[in-house]
């Protein structure tokens, strides 16, 4: 491993987490990554390591942009929580309040907090839509305002992969005048100087590593109609993924680009009782509404049994995805990348990975770094 570019910080007791993310490259699992730990706000790891190219020319580094896919939606939930607490909003007012038109089909009683944890039968757009039209914000909008859902509201769960974000950026638009991707630049990263960024400008572009795509497609077990409009039809997903027009889009739920440390900085918030840094972000009524479990059971879209908050993926007991904490939230994205926050431990972590593998919710890259970290503590 002498030739693997490595750089960063790892303080004492933390090298075995610094050897397991190591280990992963000479066992050929990893290509680029970037990994970092905050305690109480503290970074006690920030490293990066491998390529932010496919040649392997241009090393991994802290200022390395990498797309992280899903871990997007627990950043947006953080804006939403903001605005929560700010009294924008509630979890608990219809969806319908702020946006009439979502009422179609039956949808007039979703509430915010339903739609948000997957539960307004929006999974996917099932049919006559292209890629391209994901691009088109207030046309994919009228499209979902105007859809029947695809089961029978109060029945459970449906991950939500990119509709999600359409969804969670109409209702934050219409109660703030303004877009998730700019409420996290200007209220929550550029005061911080945290590197993250859903809607990425032109001049960044150059920062943003390679993605190297799975070699298998996820396994789902026994295929169902819901997976495969969400996930397997030519329009499931926007098209140019990893363009310039994509990096520029602002998808909430989907495009999200940063670095370890500025996913583990952000998703602080949810260990420290609200706070970044120094700053009360969210307060504690709206961060215990983010984080409670508002469905639970068999997903319909991923082949997972998950506890959901509102835009949260939740650890409870039988269903631990993040370590071994019974409060701690999260997201995992597209490919591997994860971020989480443990509030007992006030811990947050953040994991950006450039080499995708097909694991949905749970990759073992992940889990190895994980169950790492938690030996150390």
């Amino acid at each position: 491993m002498d030739t693997l570019p490595l750089s960063g910080v790892c303080a004492q007791g933390f090298e075995p987490v610094r050897d397991t993310f190591t280990a992963l490259f000479a066992e050929g699992l990893e290509r680029g990554a970037s990994l970092a730990v905050l305690i109480d706000g503290d970074v006690v790891l920030d490293i990066a390591a491998g390529w932010a190219d496919r040649a392997q020319t241009q090393p991994m580094t802290a200022h390395s942009l990498i797309p992280v896919f899903s871990c997007s939606k627990a950043i947006s939930s953080l804006v939403i929580a903001k605005a929560v607490s700010e009294g924008a909003l509630s979890y608990e007012q219809a969806v319908t309040s702020l946006w009439p038109e979502f009422a179609a089909q039956g949808k007039g009683e979703v509430t915010v907090g339903e739609a948000l944890s997957h539960q307004a039968g929006l999974c996917a757009i099932p049919g006559n839509w292209a890629p391209e039209d994901w691009f088109d914000w207030d046309k994919t909008c009228a499209r979902l305002a105007a859809m029947k859902p695809l089961w029978p509201l109060g029945e459970g769960s449906g991950y939500h992969p990119v509709t999600w974000g359409y969804i969670a950026g109409e209702i934050i638009r219409r109660a703030t005048s303004r877009t998730i991707g700019t409420i996290l630049r200007e209220d929550l990263c550029a005061p911080d100087a945290i590197d993250f960024w859903i809607g990425l400008p032109d001049e960044e572009h150059g920062r943003v590593a390679q993605t190297t795509k799975p070699s298998r497609v996820p396994d789902f077990g026994q295929l169902n109609d819901f997976q495969k409009l969400a996930f397997l039809k030519p329009w499931s997903s926007p098209g140019r993924r990893g363009g310039a027009a994509w990096r520029r889009m602002e998808i909430p739920s989907a495009n999200g680009h940063g670095t370890a440390r500025a996913m583990a900085e952000l998703i602080s918030i949810y260990a420290r009782g609200g706070k970044l840094g120094a700053r009360q972000i969210v307060d504690e009524n709206a961060l215990a509404e983010a984080m409670k479990e508002r469905v639970a059971g068999p997903d319909r879209v991923l082949p997972n049994d998950l506890s959901f908050g509102a835009g949260l993926i939740r650890n409870t007991p039988g269903r631990l995805v993040y370590g071994p904490g019974l409060r701690t939230v999260g997201h995992t994205g597209f490919g591997g990348s994860c971020l989480f926050a443990d509030p007992d431990r006030r811990l947050s972590f953040g994991y950006a990975t450039a080499k995708q593998d097909a694991e949905l919710v749970s990759d073992n890259r992940a889990r190895r770094l994980i169950a790492s970290l938690y030996d150390c503590l």
